[in-house]
């Protein structure tokens, strides 16, 4: 009798920890796994809009609609290893914000980026920022912060400096002594939004970096699995996101496993009116020499030449490699002629079989190509007709 009593007892209390992650399970239907390659998720933190023809002062926060500013970017490689590499990018990164389905195109900071379009505008930016493709994003709302960081107890973390600060219009006040304090979700929030100290936007980003080393060691500690529950059902409430079951499986995988976490910024410096100028040199060594995969044929320049293809064919294909990650796709001019079958050429390897997969037809080539890339696509006759 006395055993039945205690099982029903622990059936219910584990219904009770468990309920709020149902939600997020229920909808993705994800169970953690080990990528087989790098995944490349965009995570941003989206800020409220806020509704200015109200009354009353300070203007209060519309409903979220996650169209607002992005002011924390920053992307993620999970790799098979555990290890994971996150890459800050500051907000107000120049960059040339790109075209999609329609959306202002120009430059400007890359935080108007998911203002101008939408997520979909922000993620070409950052893949042409750093070469690397993404496999999906989530955006967070401000709500996200305090909810996740009560979810998990709160975080300890070493404040580097004396913050106090009044923000009316967010209704947020800073008042944190220097040292290792441990702190709530409001005072998280006020910890990572300071803005009065000498290094600005390059401040937020290595404060921003310190929490998530932080929440990621309390997380990975097997004295708080009880809390992982909450913690899901917090980022389901304040997370749009466009993740497929496959990337949230990797990532659920990543995050289980006790993740070394490496962190990096942007290479760059400060230029003029309050911006950051990339230094696309520096991007360049750091991504090849902390994210780049040489197995991803994404990760590779590609060139594509139409030898004896329908018209059109290379454009094509050129648009259908960009929107599966292709950063780096070019097209070529060569002499046409008769070529019953398609050809990949370049070096023999991963990249190329991966290449291969991807296209879906034609035969590899383990030599040759065009000057100046990794891989070369010549389009045969075999080549599908444009739609």
């Amino acid at each position: 009798m006395w055993f039945r009593v205690f099982l029903l007892l622990a059936l219910a209390g584990l219904a009770a920890l468990i309920s709020p992650a149902v939600p997020a399970l229920l909808k993705y239907g994800a169970v953690p796994s080990t990528p087989v390659r790098p995944v490349n998720v965009l995570l941003a933190g989206v800020t409220p809009n806020y509704d200015e023809a109200s009354p009353v002062w300070p203007y209060p926060a519309k409903s979220e609609d996650y169209t607002g500013l992005t002011d924390t970017i920053i992307l993620a490689q999970l790799r098979a290893s555990g290890e994971v590499e996150l890459l800050s990018i500051p907000r107000d990164t120049w960059v040339n914000i790109p075209s999609v389905g329609g959306s202002q195109a120009g430059y400007g900071k890359i935080n108007a980026a998911n203002r101008r379009g939408g997520p979909e505008v922000l993620v070409q930016a950052v893949q042409n920022l750093t070469g690397l493709p993404v496999d999906g994003y989530a955006l967070l709302s401000l709500n996200a912060l305090r909810d996740l960081t009560n979810a998990s107890g709160g975080v300890d973390v070493n404040v580097p400096e004396r913050m106090q600060y009044d923000d009316n219009a967010g209704k947020l006040h800073v008042d944190l002594q220097p040292g290792m304090q441990h702190l709530s979700g409001p005072q998280v929030e006020g910890f990572l939004r300071f803005r009065h100290d000498n290094l600005g936007d390059i401040g937020r980003v290595t404060r921003q970096q310190l929490y998530l080393q932080s929440l990621s060691q309390k997380l990975t500690s097997p004295l708080n699995v009880w809390r992982w529950p909450s913690v899901i059902g917090a980022l389901d409430r304040n997370t749009k996101a466009g993740l497929s079951r496959e990337v949230i499986s990797h990532t659920l995988g990543a995050l289980l496993s006790g993740p070394k976490i490496n962190t990096h910024t942007l290479p760059g410096d400060f230029g003029p009116s309050g911006t950051w100028t990339a230094n696309r040199s520096e991007i360049r060594a750091l991504i090849s020499k902390s994210f780049s995969d040489p197995s991803d044929p994404r990760s590779r320049s590609v060139a594509i030449a139409n030898i004896d293809a329908p018209a059109g064919a290379a454009r094509a294909l050129q648009d259908k490699l960009a929107a599966a990650g292709y950063s780096n796709v070019w097209i070529v001019n060569l002499q046409r002629g008769q070529a019953p079958t398609t050809f990949i050429a370049g070096a023999a390897g991963a990249a190329l079989s991966g290449l291969r997969a991807d296209l879906g037809y034609g035969q590899v080539q383990a030599a040759g190509g065009a000057a100046g890339a990794d891989l070369t696509i010549l389009l045969g006759s075999d080549t599908p007709v444009p739609n």
